[in-house]
């Protein structure tokens, strides 16, 4: 695995950056569908550093709100889109998460 590739939960339900997990895209989304939802979400990426650089409050909130839709869609903020009744555990530190022993298995020097 690089560097640049986030390691992932042994489910699939979450990557792992500087300790903290986040959800991973929806695996059931059709391609063409997820493709759409990243481009869209790579726009309204562009859309707040655009604003920020031109100090524009207004669009600024109307591009992270085209984040939020996107990260939605891909099922990456909302309900979870797995359908086993296991919690979200997005945003936590991993050590604090039924992740930890996985995690600190691999990371043990």
């Amino acid at each position: 695995m690089s560097s640049s590739t986030p390691l992932t939960t042994p489910d699939g339900r979450y990557i792992v950056v500087r300790s903290r997990l986040w959800r991973c895209t929806n695996p059931e989304l059709p391609e063409a569908e997820r493709q759409h939802w990243v481009q869209r979400l790579m726009q309204a990426r562009r859309g707040v550093a655009q604003a920020k650089h031109s100090q524009d409050p207004q669009g600024e909130r109307e591009a992270r709100d085209q984040i939020d839709e996107a990260k939605r869609a891909l099922g990456e903020r909302g309900p979870v889109w797995w359908q086993d009744g296991a919690p979200d555990y997005t945003q936590y530190k991993v050590e604090n998460t039924p992740y930890a022993d996985w995690h600190a298995a691999l990371t043990r020097t």
